[in-house]
């Protein structure tokens, strides 16, 4: 008989509840007691992704769970991701690789295609692993979605997946999102759901206790716990939700040092500053609306989906004349991915890969122009900089070609394959630079080397950094969730054999 691991689905009640985050202490939890757990969502919306160490492309999110499981990534725990390149259409990745370029309506006619092998990849996960710990996507209640849904309730039937619901009693109305979304389902989906989570709670929990109650006599299901709002650590979000519409920022004079990043509308990636904003005496800020850029220390341009349009948001904005007022003063600029293509003579798009046939100037500020074409380059990247060895991942379209004299990296190795090859460039005595590896400031030393360049060498960065400070994060993750939900309520959820071969 063939091994078929357990599984256990956490969905929501909306979209950015906390449905990711507690799909991560979950994986932690259960991995700490012995179990070889995995993290699934068969179908991801998001711009923010990585490399698996196959060169596979799957969202952050999962990889970020897998991490949280001790396990590696693999594309089968997110078979179906969709990066949004405008407000209709979306590249989708099937099983790690770009696949097709689709509009909401031509999508919606692959979704049973999309669901078979979002079945297939799970089935595969079940085969060598204990546990799978599935995530849902937005509402697990979308009436008019239901019908094609392939990563909620429909996934957790084929999974045969108990489900744990999760609220956000911060953004107001918790029990009409618990009563509405049982509400909003048949009958047979809501026996699948076994109790609920509410998550982001603030002040005093035994002033809830009545809610709690509540919600108990009124649905006759249990409330696993409340995880209150935490500070003292921090886990990758998984989109943008969190950055949206910054608000302007201008830094204290000499009191203060910023580094800023211009939050695109297509930004990518943003996961790559995390450590940055970690530190604690440098504020990392997002800028949407231009300004003065003089106080900051560096500014940053993120990766983007869409480098042509965003680049043309840059002009139309007024964020072009003040990038270029920027460097003309001496100022830091750092491009990573679709920052580095916008930071160069011309974007050219021969082939229509983001759109209609073209050319796109950029800011002119580094001697490189790229060429987008296929295929995409999905790679796990060995690389030195100024002899300091460090470890990212490239995700792009484009092909961006430095002369000798201004190229910024060495590769060594993608993918694990040896190889002679450099990547970025520099120009204005290093002041401009530009490169395509994302997780650059993962490695301590690479980030201390770039802050002394900004001037900023007297910054401390911790020795506990990149993963090691994630996989501490985890650990806190993992206590937080322990001291506030019940955790032998929930696992209850599950087979009574799983049960016993917890530590």
């Amino acid at each position: 008989m063939t091994h078929k691991a357990v599984c256990l689905a956490v969905l929501g009640t909306g979209s950015d509840v906390g449905k990711s985050v507690v799909a991560t202490a979950l994986c932690r939890i259960f991995a700490n007691q012995g179990l070889r757990v995995a993290p699934f969502k068969a179908q991801n919306m998001s711009n923010n992704s990585g490399v698996t160490p196959e060169g596979a492309e799957m969202g952050r999110a999962q990889i970020v769970q897998a991490e949280a499981a001790r396990t590696a990534p693999h594309c089968d725990m997110n078979p179906v991701l969709l990066k949004p390149v405008s407000d209709v259409g979306s590249q989708v990745v099937l099983n790690g690789v770009a696949w097709m370029d689709a509009s909401s309506q031509s999508y919606y006619g692959k979704k049973e295609f999309l669901f078979a092998e979002s079945q297939a990849a799970l089935d595969r996960l079940r085969r060598t692993h204990d546990l799978i710990i599935l995530e849902g996507a937005g509402s697990c209640a979308e009436v008019n979605l239901m019908a094609s849904d392939i990563v909620n309730l429909r996934m957790a039937a084929y999974a045969e997946a108990p489900v744990v619901l999760v609220a956000d009693i911060d953004r107001g109305g918790v029990f009409a999102q618990i009563v509405g979304t049982l509400a909003c389902i048949p009958p047979e989906e809501q026996a699948r759901i076994g109790g609920f989570v509410i998550n982001r709670f603030r002040g005093d929990l035994s002033l809830f206790q009545p809610g709690i109650d509540w919600i108990e006599q009124r649905t006759g299901k249990r409330v696993f716990g409340v995880l209150p709002w935490y500070k003292h650590f921090r886990i990758e979000a998984e989109d943008a939700v969190e950055i949206e519409s910054p608000r302007p920022f201008q830094p204290a004079g000499e009191s203060e040092e910023a580094i800023a990043v211009i939050r695109l509308p297509h930004i990518s990636n943003f996961t790559d500053f995390e450590p940055l904003a970690k530190l604690d005496s440098c504020k990392l800020v997002y800028l949407e609306r231009p300004q003065e850029l003089g106080s900051f220390r560096a500014v940053i341009l993120p990766g983007s989906k869409a480098t042509r349009p965003d680049l043309e948001w840059l002009a139309d904005s007024g964020w072009r004349g003040r990038l270029l007022e920027y460097a003309a003063g001496g100022g830091h600029l750092l491009g990573i991915c679709g920052g580095y293509q916008m930071l160069g003579a011309w974007v050219r798009d021969p082939d229509g890969i983001e759109g209609a046939p073209g050319a796109t100037a950029g800011l002119g500020l580094l001697p490189v122009e790229t060429v987008l074409k296929a295929p995409k380059t999905t790679t796990l990247t060995d690389f030195t900089w100024d002899g300091i060895a460090g470890k990212g991942y490239e995700i792009h379209m484009g092909r961006t070609e430095a002369v000798e004299g201004c190229r910024l990296m060495t590769v060594q190795a993608r993918n694990g394959a040896a190889c002679v090859d450099h990547d970025g460039c520099f120009a204005g005595e290093g002041r401009i630079m530009g490169t395509y590896m994302h997780g650059l400031f993962d490695t301590p030393a690479i980030t201390r080397r770039w802050l002394a360049g900004i001037g900023l060498s007297r910054v401390k960065v911790d020795r506990l950094h990149g993963l090691a400070a994630r996989d501490q994060a985890y650990e806190q993750l993992a206590a937080h969730a322990l001291a506030h939900l019940e955790i032998e309520a929930l696992t209850s959820l599950l087979p009574t054999g799983l049960r016993e071969r917890m530590r």
